[in-house]
C-alpha cells in the first residue's frame, strides 16, 4: 500500500516541477488546448446531429407509435453521446501526446535532466516522423486494449448491487493503470522500452501506478481540468519512469528554471543501446525489461 502514496506524490511533483518551470508549463498548455477545441467541436456536432444520425439509423422504428418510437430513439441518442463523452475521455491523453510530441518530449527531457544526478537526459536517436509513428502505433494499440475492458466493465455494470458499487470502482483503475502508459510512454519510448515491455513494466508495479493514474483519471472527469494537468503529468509521469526503472532520482533544480534543454548535452540512447544492461550486471531487470540511462556528458550547472 506504501506505493499508492509514492505514486500520488509522484503526481503532485510533477505539478510543482512545472509550476517552477514557467516557459515549459506554457508551452505544455498549448497541445490541450488544440485537442479541447477538437473534442468539443466533435461532441456539440454529436449533440446537434446525432438524433439525425439515430433516426437514419434506425428506419425500423418509424412506423412505430407513440410513445415507444421517441422513447426508443432518445434512449439511442443518449447512449450515443454518452459513448462519445466515454470515447473523448479515454482518448484525450493519447490525442494531447499525440499532437504535442515535440512539446512533451522537450519537457521529459528536461525533466530528466532536472532529476538525474549527473544532470544528463537519454534520447531516443530516431527522426521525428519514427517516433511520432510508434507513438500513435502504440497508442492505438493501448486504446483497443481499454476499449476491450470498458465493454467488460460496462456489461459487467448491469449485475445487481455490483454493477452499480465495485464495477465503477475497478473502472477508475483500470483507467487510471491505462492513462499511466500513456504518459510515462513519452520517457520509457525515448529509453527503447516497446509497449509489451512497458505493460509488463506496469504491472510489476500496480499499486505504483494506481496511485499516480487513478487520482488523475478523476481530475481528468472534470472539464478543461485536463488540460492544465497535461504538463505536470508528463512532468509526473517521466520520474515515475525512473522509479520503474531503478534509476536514481535527485532533487530537482540541476538546471536552471526555464531552460531550453540542449541536444549536444543530453545522451542520445538508441533502441540498440537500450535494451544492453550494463557491464557486470544481470541481464534482468529487477521490474521487467527496460533500460538504463545513458549517462553521456554532464549539463554545465
Amino acid at each position: 500500500m506504501r506505493d499508492l502514496g509514492v505514486g500520488f506524490g509522484y503526481l503532485l511533483k510533477g505539478q510543482r516541477w512545472v509550476s517552477r518551470h514557467g516557459r515549459q508549463y506554457g508551452f505544455g498548455l498549448l497541445p490541450g488546448l488544440v485537442t479541447l477545441v477538437l473534442y468539443v467541436a466533435a461532441l456539440v456536432a454529436l449533440a446537434v446531429w446525432g438524433e439525425d444520425a439515430v433516426t437514419w439509423a434506425t428506419p425500423f422504428a418509424d412506423d412505430w407509435s407513440s410513445p415507444w418510437q421517441g422513447l426508443f430513439r432518445g434512449f439511442l441518442t443518449a447512449v450515443l453521446f454518452a459513448l462519445g463523452l466515454l470515447l473523448a475521455v479515454l482518448t484525450f491523453t493519447a490525442v494531447t501526446l499525440l499532437v504535442g510530441e515535440p512539446f512533451y518530449e522537450s519537457l521529459s527531457e528536461q525533466v530528466d535532466a532536472d532529476v538525474s544526478p549527473e544532470g544528463t537526459a537519454p534520447r531516443s536517436g530516431l527522426p521525428l516522423w519514427r517516433d511520432l509513428w510508434i507513438s500513435a502505433r502504440d497508442s492505438l494499440r493501448v486504446l483497443v486494449r481499454a476499449a476491450l475492458w470498458g465493454v467488460l466493465l460496462f456489461a459487467l455494470g448491469f449485475l445487481p448491487l455490483v454493477g452499480q458499487t465495485v464495477i465503477p470502482v475497478i473502472g477508475f483503475f483500470v483507467t487510471g493503470f491505462f492513462l499511466t502508459e500513456e504518459l510515462t510512454a513519452v520517457a520509457l519510448q525515448r529509453r527503447g522500452v516497446d509497449l509489451r515491455a512497458r505493460l509488463a513494466l506496469l504491472r510489476s508495479r500496480k499499486t505504483l501506478v494506481w496511485g499516480f493514474g487513478t487520482p488523475l483519471g478523476l481530475a481528468f472527469l472534470v472539464p478543461f481540468v485536463a488540460v492544465f494537468l497535461m504538463p505536470g503529468a508528463v512532468a509526473g509521469a517521466t520520474m515515475l519512469a525512473r522509479e520503474l526503472l531503478g534509476e536514481e532520482i535527485a532533487a530537482a533544480g540541476n538546471r536552471a528554471a526555464g531552460a531550453a534543454p540542449d541536444p549536444e548535452q543530453s545522451a542520445p540512447c538508441t533502441r540498440r543501446q537500450a535494451t544492453q544492461p550494463p557491464a557486470g550486471t544481470s541481464t534482468e531487470h529487477p521490474h521487467g525489461t527496460g533500460s538504463p540511462r545513458d549517462p553521456g556528458r554532464r549539463l554545465p550547472q
